[in-house]
Protein backbone atom coordinates (compact mmCIF):
# COMPACT_ATOMS: atom_id res chain seq x y z
CA UNK A 1 0.00 0.00 0.00
CA UNK A 2 1.36 3.22 -1.05
CA UNK A 3 -1.13 6.26 0.20
CA UNK A 4 -0.23 9.96 0.46
CA UNK A 5 -1.42 11.89 3.30
CA UNK A 6 -1.58 15.30 4.45
CA UNK A 7 -3.17 17.08 8.09
CA UNK A 8 -3.83 20.77 8.86
CA UNK A 9 -0.71 22.08 11.22
CA UNK A 10 -1.18 22.47 15.09
CA UNK A 11 -1.38 26.67 15.32
CA UNK A 12 0.41 26.77 19.29
CA UNK A 13 1.22 30.21 19.76
CA UNK A 14 5.17 29.50 19.63
CA UNK A 15 5.26 28.11 16.11
CA UNK A 16 6.18 30.00 13.22
CA UNK A 17 4.19 31.66 10.83
CA UNK A 18 6.34 30.42 7.99
CA UNK A 19 8.94 28.24 8.63
CA UNK A 20 6.45 24.65 7.79
CA UNK A 21 5.09 27.14 4.81
CA UNK A 22 8.58 27.09 3.20
CA UNK A 23 9.59 23.52 3.99
CA UNK A 24 6.69 22.04 2.24
CA UNK A 25 6.54 24.91 -0.32
CA UNK A 26 3.27 26.23 0.18
CA UNK A 27 1.67 29.48 1.53
CA UNK A 28 1.79 29.92 4.98
CA UNK A 29 -1.49 30.21 6.54
CA UNK A 30 -1.22 33.25 8.25
CA UNK A 31 -1.29 32.39 12.16
CA UNK A 32 1.55 30.18 13.71
CA UNK A 33 2.29 26.74 12.57
CA UNK A 34 4.21 25.08 15.10
CA UNK A 35 3.52 20.98 14.17
CA UNK A 36 2.17 19.25 11.47
CA UNK A 37 1.26 15.40 12.70
CA UNK A 38 1.53 12.36 10.76
CA UNK A 39 0.15 9.56 12.02
CA UNK A 40 -2.89 8.27 13.58
CA UNK A 41 -3.00 9.71 17.33
CA UNK A 42 -6.91 11.01 17.88
CA UNK A 43 -5.71 14.46 18.70
CA UNK A 44 -4.94 15.45 14.96
CA UNK A 45 -4.69 12.16 12.83
CA UNK A 46 -3.36 12.18 9.48
CA UNK A 47 -5.82 12.10 6.40
CA UNK A 48 -5.57 10.56 2.89
CA UNK A 49 -4.91 13.20 0.46
CA UNK A 50 -7.46 11.03 -1.79
CA UNK A 51 -10.78 10.61 -0.53
CA UNK A 52 -9.97 12.61 3.14
CA UNK A 53 -10.81 9.63 5.21
CA UNK A 54 -8.47 9.04 8.41
CA UNK A 55 -5.15 7.33 8.25
CA UNK A 56 -6.43 5.12 10.91
CA UNK A 57 -9.12 3.75 9.00
CA UNK A 58 -7.09 2.95 6.21
CA UNK A 59 -4.13 1.03 8.16
CA UNK A 60 -4.92 0.93 11.87
CA UNK A 61 -3.26 2.76 14.70
CA UNK A 62 0.74 3.09 14.35
CA UNK A 63 3.23 2.89 17.49
CA UNK A 64 4.59 5.79 16.73
CA UNK A 65 4.43 9.69 15.68
CA UNK A 66 6.00 11.46 13.13
CA UNK A 67 6.21 15.27 13.38
CA UNK A 68 7.05 18.52 11.42
CA UNK A 69 8.10 21.27 14.21
CA UNK A 70 9.10 24.70 14.00
CA UNK A 71 9.53 26.50 17.13
CA UNK A 72 9.75 30.44 16.86
CA UNK A 73 9.79 30.84 20.57
CA UNK A 74 10.80 27.78 23.65
CA UNK A 75 8.20 25.18 24.47
CA UNK A 76 7.44 24.43 28.21
CA UNK A 77 9.91 23.05 30.23
CA UNK A 78 8.56 19.24 30.61
CA UNK A 79 9.68 15.47 31.50
CA UNK A 80 7.70 11.94 30.36
CA UNK A 81 6.71 9.10 32.33
CA UNK A 82 8.29 5.63 31.99
CA UNK A 83 5.86 2.53 30.83
CA UNK A 84 4.94 1.81 34.01
CA UNK A 85 4.89 5.31 35.64
CA UNK A 86 2.32 6.23 32.37
CA UNK A 87 0.35 3.02 33.19
CA UNK A 88 0.05 3.48 36.83
CA UNK A 89 -0.73 7.83 36.61
CA UNK A 90 -3.27 7.58 33.87
CA UNK A 91 -5.59 4.28 35.78
CA UNK A 92 -4.96 7.01 39.01
CA UNK A 93 -6.86 9.95 37.32
CA UNK A 94 -9.45 7.28 35.38
CA UNK A 95 -10.49 6.14 38.63
CA UNK A 96 -10.74 9.54 40.02
CA UNK A 97 -13.12 10.66 37.18
CA UNK A 98 -10.49 13.33 35.31
CA UNK A 99 -11.89 13.94 31.90
CA UNK A 100 -9.73 13.05 29.33
CA UNK A 101 -10.13 16.89 28.00
CA UNK A 102 -9.47 18.61 31.40
CA UNK A 103 -6.62 21.01 31.86
CA UNK A 104 -5.51 19.48 34.82
CA UNK A 105 -5.23 15.76 33.21
CA UNK A 106 -1.36 14.66 33.26
CA UNK A 107 -2.27 11.15 31.86
CA UNK A 108 -4.06 10.89 28.49
CA UNK A 109 -3.47 7.45 27.94
CA UNK A 110 -1.22 4.51 29.22
CA UNK A 111 2.13 5.04 26.68
CA UNK A 112 5.20 6.12 27.47
CA UNK A 113 6.71 9.27 25.18
CA UNK A 114 10.30 8.83 24.50
CA UNK A 115 11.04 11.47 21.86
CA UNK A 116 13.36 11.79 18.60
CA UNK A 117 14.87 15.39 17.18
CA UNK A 118 16.42 15.34 14.07
CA UNK A 119 17.05 19.08 13.66
CA UNK A 120 16.62 20.83 9.87
CA UNK A 121 17.67 23.83 10.66
CA UNK A 122 20.74 25.49 10.27
CA UNK A 123 20.80 25.63 14.09
CA UNK A 124 18.28 23.69 16.87
CA UNK A 125 18.59 24.73 20.56
CA UNK A 126 17.12 22.81 23.16
CA UNK A 127 17.62 22.84 27.00
CA UNK A 128 17.74 18.65 28.06
CA UNK A 129 19.23 16.68 31.01
CA UNK A 130 20.56 17.74 33.64
CA UNK A 131 24.65 18.48 33.58
CA UNK A 132 26.51 18.25 36.81
CA UNK A 133 26.70 20.71 39.93
CA UNK A 134 30.30 21.76 38.83
CA UNK A 135 29.55 22.67 35.93
CA UNK A 136 26.56 24.86 37.08
CA UNK A 137 28.57 26.30 39.28
CA UNK A 138 31.04 27.28 36.82
CA UNK A 139 28.65 29.13 34.47
CA UNK A 140 27.69 30.36 37.77
CA UNK A 141 30.80 31.97 38.36
CA UNK A 142 31.01 35.20 40.45
CA UNK A 143 27.79 35.31 41.13
CA UNK A 144 27.29 32.67 43.62
CA UNK A 145 28.45 35.53 45.88
CA UNK A 146 25.52 37.43 44.58
CA UNK A 147 22.97 37.28 48.00
CA UNK A 148 19.93 37.10 45.22
CA UNK A 149 22.16 33.87 44.21
CA UNK A 150 23.43 32.32 47.12
CA UNK A 151 20.30 30.40 48.34
CA UNK A 152 20.63 28.48 44.97
CA UNK A 153 24.65 28.16 45.25
CA UNK A 154 23.81 26.81 48.95
CA UNK A 155 21.78 24.60 47.78
CA UNK A 156 23.92 22.47 45.21
CA UNK A 157 26.85 21.05 46.66
CA UNK A 158 26.78 17.91 45.00
CA UNK A 159 25.05 15.71 41.63
CA UNK A 160 22.27 14.67 44.83
CA UNK A 161 21.10 17.89 45.33
CA UNK A 162 20.08 18.69 41.60
CA UNK A 163 16.31 17.11 42.34
CA UNK A 164 15.99 18.98 45.56
CA UNK A 165 17.00 22.10 43.98
CA UNK A 166 14.43 21.85 41.32
CA UNK A 167 12.01 21.31 43.75
CA UNK A 168 13.03 24.42 45.60
CA UNK A 169 12.73 26.71 42.87
CA UNK A 170 9.58 25.39 41.79
CA UNK A 171 8.17 25.82 44.88
CA UNK A 172 8.46 29.95 44.65
CA UNK A 173 8.64 32.41 47.18
CA UNK A 174 10.46 35.50 47.85
CA UNK A 175 14.09 34.00 47.51
CA UNK A 176 13.48 32.31 43.98
CA UNK A 177 11.99 35.30 42.82
CA UNK A 178 15.00 37.37 43.92
CA UNK A 179 16.78 34.65 42.21
CA UNK A 180 15.17 34.42 38.91
CA UNK A 181 15.46 38.61 38.83
CA UNK A 182 18.88 38.55 39.76
CA UNK A 183 20.06 35.63 36.71
CA UNK A 184 17.34 37.36 34.30
CA UNK A 185 19.69 40.92 34.68
CA UNK A 186 22.94 38.85 34.99
CA UNK A 187 22.31 37.53 31.52
CA UNK A 188 22.45 40.98 29.84
CA UNK A 189 26.13 41.14 30.37
CA UNK A 190 27.16 37.75 30.35
CA UNK A 191 28.16 35.43 27.37
CA UNK A 192 27.75 31.81 26.53
CA UNK A 193 25.03 29.12 25.32
CA UNK A 194 23.72 28.95 28.67
CA UNK A 195 23.42 33.10 29.43
CA UNK A 196 21.36 32.90 25.60
CA UNK A 197 19.09 30.79 27.17
CA UNK A 198 18.23 32.60 29.85
CA UNK A 199 18.41 35.86 28.51
CA UNK A 200 15.75 34.16 25.87
CA UNK A 201 13.49 32.65 28.65
CA UNK A 202 13.40 35.76 30.35
CA UNK A 203 12.12 37.70 27.32
CA UNK A 204 9.17 35.16 26.65
CA UNK A 205 8.63 34.32 30.57
CA UNK A 206 10.06 36.76 32.93
CA UNK A 207 9.97 35.73 36.27
CA UNK A 208 9.56 32.11 35.82
CA UNK A 209 11.28 29.45 37.93
CA UNK A 210 12.40 27.65 34.97
CA UNK A 211 14.51 30.71 33.88
CA UNK A 212 16.89 29.24 37.28
CA UNK A 213 16.01 25.81 36.35
CA UNK A 214 18.03 25.78 33.11
CA UNK A 215 20.95 26.80 34.45
CA UNK A 216 20.91 23.26 35.87
CA UNK A 217 20.55 21.58 32.42
CA UNK A 218 22.33 21.14 29.23
CA UNK A 219 21.47 24.14 26.69
CA UNK A 220 22.30 21.62 23.33
CA UNK A 221 23.04 23.74 19.98
CA UNK A 222 22.11 20.55 17.22
CA UNK A 223 23.32 21.34 13.84
CA UNK A 224 21.18 20.39 10.54
CA UNK A 225 21.74 16.77 10.50
CA UNK A 226 22.16 16.23 14.36
CA UNK A 227 19.93 14.27 16.22
CA UNK A 228 18.73 14.68 20.35
CA UNK A 229 17.00 11.64 22.09
CA UNK A 230 14.88 12.39 24.89
CA UNK A 231 14.19 9.09 27.10
CA UNK A 232 11.68 8.62 29.87
CA UNK A 233 12.12 11.27 33.19
CA UNK A 234 14.38 13.75 31.26
CA UNK A 235 13.69 17.10 31.74
CA UNK A 236 13.94 19.31 28.26
CA UNK A 237 12.07 22.24 26.65
CA UNK A 238 13.02 22.90 22.64
CA UNK A 239 13.94 26.24 22.63
CA UNK A 240 14.09 27.45 18.28
CA UNK A 241 14.20 25.82 15.39
CA UNK A 242 12.90 23.13 12.51
CA UNK A 243 13.27 19.78 13.30
CA UNK A 244 11.68 16.48 12.71
CA UNK A 245 10.16 14.78 15.58
CA UNK A 246 9.77 11.16 15.89
CA UNK A 247 8.49 9.51 19.02
CA UNK A 248 5.63 7.17 20.62
CA UNK A 249 1.99 8.15 20.32
CA UNK A 250 1.56 9.54 23.91
CA UNK A 251 0.06 12.84 24.81
CA UNK A 252 1.60 11.93 28.66
CA UNK A 253 3.33 15.78 29.25
CA UNK A 254 4.44 16.46 33.10
CA UNK A 255 5.32 20.20 32.81
CA UNK A 256 7.59 22.00 34.72
CA UNK A 257 7.14 25.88 33.60
CA UNK A 258 7.68 28.09 30.77
CA UNK A 259 3.74 28.31 30.09
CA UNK A 260 0.56 29.06 30.94
CA UNK A 261 -0.38 25.60 31.15
CA UNK A 262 -1.37 23.01 33.99
CA UNK A 263 2.35 22.73 36.06
CA UNK A 264 1.70 19.58 38.46
CA UNK A 265 4.57 19.86 40.34
CA UNK A 266 4.66 16.56 42.77
CA UNK A 267 3.97 14.70 39.27
CA UNK A 268 6.63 16.13 37.37
CA UNK A 269 9.11 15.52 40.13
CA UNK A 270 7.66 11.68 40.42
CA UNK A 271 9.01 11.17 36.87
CA UNK A 272 12.32 13.57 37.13
CA UNK A 273 15.82 11.55 36.50
CA UNK A 274 17.56 13.96 38.18
CA UNK A 275 21.25 12.48 37.07
CA UNK A 276 23.54 14.58 35.14
CA UNK A 277 24.38 12.51 32.40
CA UNK A 278 26.24 13.93 29.18
CA UNK A 279 23.79 16.15 26.20
CA UNK A 280 21.54 13.20 24.91
CA UNK A 281 23.21 13.52 21.60
CA UNK A 282 22.10 10.55 18.93
CA UNK A 283 24.64 9.72 16.75
CA UNK A 284 23.67 7.90 13.52
CA UNK A 285 24.31 4.28 12.25
CA UNK A 286 25.86 5.62 8.93
CA UNK A 287 24.38 2.04 6.50
CA UNK A 288 25.44 3.45 3.33
CA UNK A 289 26.99 7.19 2.18
CA UNK A 290 23.85 9.16 2.10
CA UNK A 291 22.11 6.63 4.11
CA UNK A 292 21.79 6.95 7.64
CA UNK A 293 19.38 5.67 10.51
CA UNK A 294 18.82 6.79 14.13
CA UNK A 295 17.13 4.30 16.29
CA UNK A 296 17.41 4.41 20.38
CA UNK A 297 17.70 1.78 21.87
CA UNK A 298 14.48 0.56 23.85
CA UNK A 299 12.54 3.56 21.74
CA UNK A 300 10.35 1.44 19.62
CA UNK A 301 10.87 3.27 16.52
CA UNK A 302 13.59 4.27 14.46
CA UNK A 303 14.30 7.33 11.76
CA UNK A 304 16.03 6.54 9.10
CA UNK A 305 17.16 9.51 6.38
CA UNK A 306 18.38 9.08 3.03
CA UNK A 307 19.90 12.53 0.67
CA UNK A 308 22.47 13.24 -1.28
CA UNK A 309 24.34 10.62 -3.08
CA UNK A 310 21.78 7.82 -1.78
CA UNK A 311 18.89 9.54 -3.27
CA UNK A 312 20.95 10.07 -6.75
CA UNK A 313 21.42 6.57 -7.37
CA UNK A 314 19.01 4.91 -5.70
CA UNK A 315 18.52 3.25 -2.11
CA UNK A 316 17.10 0.77 -0.29
CA UNK A 317 15.59 1.36 3.50
CA UNK A 318 15.04 -1.57 5.85
CA UNK A 319 11.84 -0.21 6.45
CA UNK A 320 10.66 -4.20 7.92
CA UNK A 321 7.33 -2.77 8.24
CA UNK A 322 4.45 -0.05 7.92
CA UNK A 323 6.08 3.19 7.96
CA UNK A 324 5.72 7.05 7.01
CA UNK A 325 7.74 8.80 4.91
CA UNK A 326 8.06 12.84 3.81
CA UNK A 327 10.22 14.26 1.13
CA UNK A 328 11.71 17.76 1.48
CA UNK A 329 13.26 19.73 -1.03
CA UNK A 330 12.86 17.39 -3.88
CA UNK A 331 10.88 14.93 -5.42
CA UNK A 332 11.19 10.80 -4.47
CA UNK A 333 10.47 8.03 -6.50
CA UNK A 334 9.60 5.34 -4.09
CA UNK A 335 8.90 1.71 -4.96
CA UNK A 336 7.61 3.18 -8.31
CA UNK A 337 5.31 5.50 -6.87
CA UNK A 338 5.47 9.52 -6.85
CA UNK A 339 6.38 11.56 -3.83
CA UNK A 340 6.28 15.20 -4.79
CA UNK A 341 8.98 17.51 -2.04
CA UNK A 342 6.61 18.49 0.81
CA UNK A 343 4.16 15.65 0.60
CA UNK A 344 4.03 12.95 2.53
CA UNK A 345 2.96 9.16 2.87
CA UNK A 346 1.87 6.26 4.57
CA UNK A 347 3.99 3.04 3.07
CA UNK A 348 3.09 -0.59 3.39
CA UNK A 349 5.24 -2.04 0.59
CA UNK A 350 7.72 -5.14 2.66
CA UNK A 351 10.62 -5.78 4.26
CA UNK A 352 12.54 -2.17 2.24
CA UNK A 353 11.27 0.29 0.30
CA UNK A 354 13.22 1.60 -3.02
CA UNK A 355 13.90 5.57 -3.21
CA UNK A 356 14.99 7.80 -6.06
CA UNK A 357 15.39 11.51 -6.19
CA UNK A 358 16.32 14.70 -4.78
CA UNK A 359 16.54 16.63 -1.58
CA UNK A 360 15.76 14.76 1.82
CA UNK A 361 13.77 11.62 2.42
CA UNK A 362 12.97 11.08 6.06
CA UNK A 363 10.90 7.71 7.04
CA UNK A 364 9.76 6.48 10.45
CA UNK A 365 9.21 3.11 11.35
CA UNK A 366 8.44 0.83 14.26
CA UNK A 367 11.82 -0.69 15.80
Amino acid sequence: MFALITNTPRDYAWGSPTALAELLGRAPSGGPEAELWLGTHPLSPARLAEGGGSLAQAAGELPFLLKLLAADAPLSLQAHPDPAQARAGFEREEAAGIPLDAPERNYKDRSAKPELLYALSDEFRALSGFRSVAETRLVLGGLVDDPRVAPLAARLETDADLGPAVAWLLGGGPEVAALVDALSLAARGLAGPSWDTVGLLAAHYPGDPGIAISLLLHTVVLRRGDALYLPAGNLHAYLGGVGIELMAPSDNVLRGGLTPKHVDVPELLAVLDARPLPAPLLPPAELEPGLRAFAPEGAGFRLFVAEGSALARGVAIPVGGPAIAIALGGDVEISGNALPAGSAAYLELGSAVRARGSGLLAVATAA
